[in-house]
This record gives structure tokens, C-alpha cells and sequence, in this order.
């Protein structure tokens, strides 16, 4: 029997060819139109652009409500997650109050008591960072202030919260800050309240470890570190951060300083540094005098020559 010519897949087959085919010439020319490099063609691509584009809205509208009604859905999902958290801090913030109020309360007895007088020397200069040269291998910012504002190497420079770095490098205008995290950083340190001193050791991480501990057992995650003034660089009592276990198992400091968010900085005028004028002396003895040679044309003096040359004994008998 004689295959049917009515078939509609006979007449679908060739018209999908057909059809394929046109668009893929389609295509390729308009690949052609836009690569092609010439004035008047490029005045075709603007006149056919205006023309097809806005008559194209009616299309995009439904991929643009879609697009809006997943942006508002996630914005109300992230507002609620806000408005949760911040009920979570506000009730924080509550039980933080009133240990602050009992603390002001417990300072100022513990001030009239003792006539407690602060350390006037602890004045300080405010700085705008102009520049932050993070990156993996040096971790600082630069300052709007320097030597003609009295600044000098090593003050401990602070963000309003924490302690943030120490001067180092100070030119006429400007001054460089080296912060906690970089890893030439060595900031000795005081754990409360157990008293145990560390060494805060940057390691270009935004949680820095404590090395050198005196008694690791006394140390537990939440205590607070402050700097212990040792070496005379840094004065004592300047919050640091608080403790934390790193996923490695040491000891590291979660810094108070919100190194994020580096705008102005406090630069302490602590004190007079003392300049280094013999660094060998601080690892060594002092080099004894190196003695003098004698000219032995010279005469000697009071039986100098008697004293400076000994007898040479040739162990024969004397006549």
C-alpha cells in the first residue's frame, strides 16, 4: 500500500529546514551588521535601534514585574532578618547598660576614694586616613598629620573604640600607622583578669594570636586584653579586644577597632620617647677600651719599663 502524501510530518520536516535556516541567515547577519566598522552602517545599527527597542517594552514588561517582585520579596525577607537582630541587640545592649552604669558607679567610688589623678600626658591628636595600603604582605594606613603636628614614632594611635596600630614612619604632612594585624606588628599584652601576659603577634589576619603566654589554663575565650605598657612603648590599660578560639586551637584576639570602617584616628601623646643611641648595648656588654701601644723609643716613666717587661728566666744558675 502506497504511503499517504497527507501526512503532516512530510510537510513539517522541510518547514523546520526552511524555517531553521532563515534564522541562522538571520543571525549572521546581524553578526555581520554589527562587526562591520563604517559610518553609514553605524548610522543603519542607531536608526534600526530606535526604531525596533522602544516598541519593545510590551515584551520585557513580565520579565520586569518578575524581576521586581523577587527583588521587593528579598528585600522584605532581609528586613526581617534585620528587624529580628536588632531586637536581639537592643535586649544586649539593655543587660550591657546596666553593667556600664554599676561600673561608672564602681569607678567613680574607687576615684574619690583613692584621689585617683589621670596621667595628663595623655592628650591626643586626631588624624583623617587619607590612604589604606592593605594587602597580604603590609597592612596600614596613612594619616593626614606628621611632624609638624608633633608626631612621632611609636605613639599608639586609636579609633575611638580600641587600639589600632603604633606611628611608624612620620614625614612632614603625613604619617604612616601600622596596624595590629600586620605581621611585623609585636604588641605586649595583658589578658584580664587573670593578669597573664602575651605578645599580640600580627599575622595579616583580622584575628591576630597571642604568643608567649604565661599560663594558657588561666585564659579562657571572652576574657579582655588590654596593653600591659611593657618596653615603655605603649601605654598601659589601652583595650586591645577580647579572646577567641581560632579554628587552628590558639589563643587569638578579636579586635575592638572596627578596621572596616578607618576614618579618623586618635594619635596618644603618651610620652617622651627616649632615643636608641646605642643599640649594641642592649643585647651586649659594652666593648672593653682597646689598649694603647707604647713606642719603645720612648723613655719609660717611674719603672714602667720594669713593671710592663717581665723577667725571662732561662732556668741556669746565676753567678
Amino acid at each position: 500500500m502506497a504511503k499517504s502524501r497527507s501526512n503532516p510530518e512530510d510537510f513539517a520536516r522541510p518547514l523546520r529546514r526552511i524555517v531553521t535556516a532563515l534564522i541562522v541567515l538571520l543571525l549572521l547577519a546581524l553578526f555581520l551588521l554589527w562587526r562591520i566598522d563604517s559610518p553609514r552602517v553605524e548610522r543603519f545599527r542607531s536608526a534600526l535601534i530606535d526604531t525596533v527597542v522602544p516598541n519593545m517594552d510590551w515584551a520585557l514588561l513580565p520579565v520586569t514585574k518578575t524581576i521586581d517582585m523577587v527583588e521587593h520579596f528579598q528585600s522584605y525577607a532581609s528586613l526581617y532578618e534585620q528587624n529580628q537582630e536588632l531586637r536581639r541587640e537592643l535586649q544586649q545592649l539593655d543587660v550591657w547598660k546596666e553593667a556600664a552604669l554599676q561600673l561608672e558607679q564602681k569607678n567613680a567610688r574607687l576615684l574619690d576614694l583613692n584621689q585617683v589623678r589621670l596621667d595628663p600626658k595623655l592628650t591626643h591628636v586626631t588624624g583623617v586616613v587619607l590612604a589604606d595600603s592593605g594587602s597580604p604582605f603590609r597592612q596600614s594606613v596613612l594619616l593626614n598629620v606628621g611632624a609638624r603636628d608633633g608626631i612621632r614614632d611609636g605613639w599608639a594611635t586609636m579609633d575611638g573604640i580600641g587600639l589600632v596600630g603604633r606611628i611608624s614612619g612620620v614625614g612632614q604632612k603625613t604619617s604612616r600607622v601600622i596596624l595590629l594585624t600586620d605581621s611585623n606588628s609585636r604588641v605586649p599584652v595583658t589578658v584580664q583578669p587573670s593578669g597573664q601576659k602575651a605578645l599580640l603577634s600580627g599575622d595579616n589576619s583580622t584575628l591576630p594570636p597571642m604568643d608567649f603566654l604565661d599560663d594558657a589554663d588561666e585564659v579562657r575565650p571572652g576574657d579582655r586584653v588590654v596593653t600591659s605598657g611593657d618596653g615603655g612603648v605603649l601605654p598601659a590599660g589601652l583595650p586591645v579586644g577580647q579572646v577567641v578560639m581560632g579554628t587552628d586551637g590558639r589563643l587569638r584576639v578579636s579586635l575592638s577597632a572596627d578596621y572596616q570602617r578607618l576614618e579618623f584616628l586618635r594619635v596618644l601623646r603618651s610620652h617622651e620617647l627616649v632615643p636608641i643611641t646605642d643599640p649594641g648595648a642592649l643585647v651586649a656588654p659594652p666593648p672593653a677600651p682597646a689598649l694603647t701601644e707604647t713606642d719603645p723609643t720612648e723613655a719609660p716613666e717611674d719603672g714602667a719599663a720594669e713593671t710592663a717587661t717581665p723577667a725571662v728566666t732561662t732556668g741556669e744558675p746565676n753567678d
